[in-house]
């Protein structure tokens, strides 16, 4: 019985933008059905450049990208997007004029997808967007930009979901919306390849992960693994027993002379009325 192929494979990637100048040198790496698999490690790893080579967006001089075990290195970006590759760009990855079901209309129209018996599920797991779906995706915040973009990528129900930076500029309450809905989308049956600069966040919630470190790989494991080892995350230090000791002496201290200064007023005070 045959194995199942991955649903992405890497050999040997090798990529870069400027003549002569490699930014890629040969990165290996894989997605199997079912997973989360984030890359994470320094700005200027080659992580994001490693999504544009997949996609397409970016010819690799030297490697082979598999997608379900077809060759499709060098291949167009929307003849990889029709085979079932969905993307989401760090930025401007929506229609900012256009409305927000107008958006998803397009994004499946491109396809030759008819979006609309498609809409209801994919409003019913962004709710927020069912409430502005006539809204101008231009005046959306960026956590609802980003929701839209994902939502969008979707409609044409892909067999794998490239996220590059998908919590980037995004506050705290949004990003951890955006990985809530990153995790629904893979409970539902979807393979992930996420890029992702809060490697505690993506880590903790991945199948597997890669450290990209100067276009190479650095490390690769579990994610759980990853997030515990001290080479990938640094540890968190607590405070010394003693410097917190010390902080309480000394907030102790400021409070008795907080004291002792309120009572001096009220003395000084006191004789003035007198007076």
């Amino acid at each position: 019985m045959n194995a199942v192929a991955p649903v992405l494979e890497t050999r040997g990637l090798v990529a870069g933008y400027v003549a002569d100048v490699d930014i890629l040198h040969g990165v290996d790496l894989t997605v199997e059905p079912g997973e989360i698999v984030t890359i994470v490690g320094p700005n200027g790893a080659g992580k994001s450049t490693l999504i544009r080579a997949v996609i397409g967006l970016l010819k690799p001089r030297a490697g082979a990208i598999l997608h379900r075990g077809d060759e499709i290195a060098g291949t167009k970006p929307h003849r990889v997007v029709a085979r079932g590759v969905g993307y989401v760009a760090q930025r401007e990855n929506v229609f900012a004029t256009l409305s927000v079901e107008e958006n998803l209309e397009l994004g499946a129209s491109a396809l030759g997808v008819d979006a609309k018996p498609r809409l209801p599920q994919i409003l019913e797991l962004f709710p927020r967007l069912r409430e502005r779906r006539r809204q101008r995706a231009g005046t959306l915040s960026g956590g609802e930009r980003q929701m839209l973009a994902m939502a969008r990528a979707l409609v044409a129900e892909p067999d794998l979901l490239l996220l590059d930076e998908p919590s980037a500029g995004l506050s705290p309450l949004f990003m951890d919306a955006i990985f809530d809905k990153i995790r629904e989308i893979n409970e539902a049956g979807v393979p992930i390849l996420m890029v992702e600069q809060n490697a505690r966040r993506a880590l903790a919630m991945s199948h597997r992960g890669y450290v990209l470190d100067l276009g190479r790989n650095r490390f690769q494991g579990t994610g759980a693994d990853l997030l515990h080892d001290p080479k990938v995350i640094p540890r968190r230090h607590r405070p010394h027993r003693r410097v917190i000791r010390s902080s309480h002496r000394a907030s102790r201290l400021c409070d008795r002379l907080l004291g002792h200064c309120a009572r001096r007023s009220g003395r000084q005070r006191n004789r003035m009325e007198a007076v």
